[in-house]
């Protein structure tokens, strides 16, 4: 699901369900990092590193082990560039060569409502009203949901270029839905801060892609060399 939404040069591995990789080992130093966690919290942190150092593996990296860094961010071996997600029922990974891509960042999300009262810190005005106008048209797509995955996304593409946070209010990002009957289509997140600095120039707008399937809504964001 993810791996259709990224370039040919990003390595994408996922795990549905109650997947091997719910049990997969962890490194003595990642072990500590969970070990007073709950056992979903243990199951999922497990998961989505055995998807990563699958990805490892397809681009010729050995395993290893994947640690917080700065505002729990995951540290990825040098020359790598990558993001992770995880929800109930799934858990993926996306690995690229620092040289194909300059960042990326993907989110997994249920296909669900957002809880009550949570859209109005998470979107724009300008953003509402056009969620509005895009559930009158397609009222199958939860797009409240679709528009916090793609935040998430962003932000997780812009936090290894910045080492900044970037808050739900400081995105502007405009949804659009492509021809067909199964919904997926893309989106452009413009900053409304300045923007990192990317081969000596500073981007304005990240471009996303998204789609809905399985009861998920899934988002990507790549972020190519300039």
């Amino acid at each position: 699901m993810i791996e259709e939404l990224l370039p040919e040069s990003v390595v994408a591995v996922e795990a549905h369900g109650d997947d091997e990789t719910e049990t997969a080992p962890l490194y003595p130093e990642e072990q500590e990092l969970v070990a007073r966690a709950v056992a979903k919290r243990r199951r999922e942190f497990a998961a989505v590193r055995a998807c990563a150092r699958r990805a490892m593996e397809k681009l010729g990296v050995p395993p290893q082990p994947v640690l917080p860094g700065d505002r729990g961010a995951p540290r990825w071996p040098d020359g790598l560039v990558g993001s992770m997600t995880h929800c109930d029922g799934y858990r993926a990974a996306a690995l690229v060569r620092a040289t194909d891509l300059a960042s990326l960042g993907i989110d997994a999300e249920p296909h669900a409502p957002l809880p009550d009262g949570v859209l109005p810190s998470v979107a724009l005005p300008a953003e509402q009203q056009r969620l509005g106008y895009l559930a009158a048209r397609q009222p199958a797509v939860h797009w409240d949901r679709l528009l916090f995955s793609a935040k998430e996304s962003v932000y997780k593409a812009w936090f290894p270029l910045t080492g900044q946070w970037l808050g739900f209010a400081e995105a502007d990002i405009q949804l659009h839905a492509d021809p067909g009957t199964s919904p997926h289509g893309r989106f452009r997140a413009e900053l409304l801060v300045p923007g990192p600095l990317v081969g000596g120039r500073r981007l304005a707008h990240f471009e996303g892609r998204w789609t809905v399937r399985q009861g998920l809504v899934a988002t990507a964001v790549t972020v190519p060399h300039t």
